[in-house]
């Protein structure tokens, strides 16, 4: 009996894992997906306030006005299913098609933008806080994309404040956060079990940190003052570079060219990990759309050929270089490796991106996927300017859903030791 037990569980604990939730990143012809609380311009991880807005936008490059549909989810803090059925945490319904929708005007590259706001005609409210899952799908109802967002309901107290790493070893490199959630009046019972926490620095999931205990409980106040595992790489200050008139050159771009599209290649940038700290102001990570060939950026910017160039050794075999930004969500793929050119021995790639200002860094991509933050190719500074995000779920006694009930921002401009 114990072989078949030893299955059984096996199978059950792999069924288990594959119901988390993963963002699927948009195919080659979805571009510029622009995700945002609707009251905000640019992009950024959604965190909004319960019975606030949200709004979706994006453009298929085929330009054929396909149609395409909408679902949404509801899960844990693990970003496992809840247990809740659609009616519980919506007002309306989903599954229907996304209306706003507009061609290109006067543009090289033709595309449709679609646009998308929540609440709706439809989906008239989400009602519950939590973790939530927008998935886009065709008129096949096959998946074409998906992106994450969460609600919270600010009942608990959230502050925050950035450190210096008291380990030696990376004092110089690492940034630590320190925080402390105060629930007031709503007592927290076992919140080693029930409370779950989660750290983002510069809207990116990909690097959250998540399952840190509370140390010290004073009165209604659970205290984080940890070192090391609530420590994230300093990172440096993105790259940037803005083409809003894409037919002259700026301080990012060298040169331009024009064949079926525009070309903009930007001056090569150098690997700043064995070079001193300097300050440059960014957006963390972020873009923004603008044009000066048009009033309305979303649909009359043009579509740019962007030639990304790095200075920088040939790296091992099995390792790569990659662009990374919101851009594309911090998404690494085949699309965003750099090719080494033995002629100018250089790091290069032509990326397709539309009009706007753009912060983006180089990475160092191992063989089994994983980033190499210690050797990073911008280096990681303890200086660096970055924005952190607490977010504070709970789960109640006897509750079904864990609540998203404390929310919490800083930025480490104000670091301290």
């Amino acid at each position: 009996m114990r072989p078949y037990f030893t299955i059984l569980l096996i199978v059950i604990s792999l069924s288990a894992a594959a119901q988390v939730a993963q963002e699927l990143p948009e195919p080659a012809f979805i571009k510029t997906v622009q995700f945002n609380e609707n009251s905000t311009t640019g992009t950024s991880l959604p965190i909004i306030k319960l019975g606030s807005s949200l709004r979706l936008s994006f453009d298929d490059i085929i330009g054929d006005e396909r149609d395409y549909f909408y679902k949404i989810t509801h899960h844990n803090a693990d970003w496992t299913p809840s247990n809740l059925v659609r009616s519980e945490f919506m007002d309306g319904m989903d599954n229907v098609r996304i209306l706003g929708f507009e061609n290109s005007v006067a543009t090289l590259q033709l595309y449709t933008h679609y646009d998308l706001s929540i609440p709706n005609q439809m989906t008239k409210r989400l009602t519950k806080t939590g973790n939530y899952l927008l998935s886009i799908y065709d008129e096949d109802d096959n998946l074409v994309f998906s992106r994450k967002f969460m609600i919270f309901n600010p009942q608990y107290s959230v502050g925050a404040e950035v450190k210096r790493s008291r380990d030696l070893r990376y004092i110089d490199n690492k940034q630590v956060l320190r925080f402390f959630v105060d629930s007031g009046d709503d007592l927290i019972i076992n919140p080693k079990t029930n409370l779950h926490t989660v750290l983002i620095q510069n809207n990116n999931l990909k690097t959250a940190i998540t399952g840190i205990n509370p140390q010290y409980n004073i009165g209604s106040k659970l205290e984080y003052r940890y070192d090391q595992e609530t420590a994230f790489w300093g990172g440096n200050e993105f790259f940037n570079f803005e083409n809003k008139d894409v037919r002259s050159s700026t301080f990012a771009i060298r040169s331009i060219e024009l064949k079926s599209l525009y070309h903009n290649y930007l001056y090569t940038s150098p690997a700043r990990y064995d070079e001193p700290y300097t300050y440059n102001p960014d957006i963390n990570g972020n873009f923004l759309i603008n044009t000066l060939q048009g009033r309305t950026p979303l649909t009359e910017a043009e579509y740019v050929w962007i030639h990304f160039s790095l200075q920088y050794p040939e790296i091992n075999e099995g390792q790569s270089i990659h662009i990374y930004g919101n851009f594309n969500n911090y998404v690494i793929d085949k699309s965003t490796a750099l090719t080494y050119n033995g002629d100018s021995r250089r790091y290069e790639l032509p990326y397709l991106l539309k009009q706007g200002f753009y912060n983006y860094r180089y990475v160092l991509v191992n063989a089994d996927g994983s980033i190499e933050e210690k050797k990073n190719i911008d280096g990681n500074f303890w200086q660096t300017e970055n924005d952190y995000q607490i977010l504070v779920y709970y789960r109640r006694p006897g509750g079904r859903f864990d609540e998203l009930l404390g929310y919490g921002t800083t930025n480490s401009s104000q670091i301290t030791n």
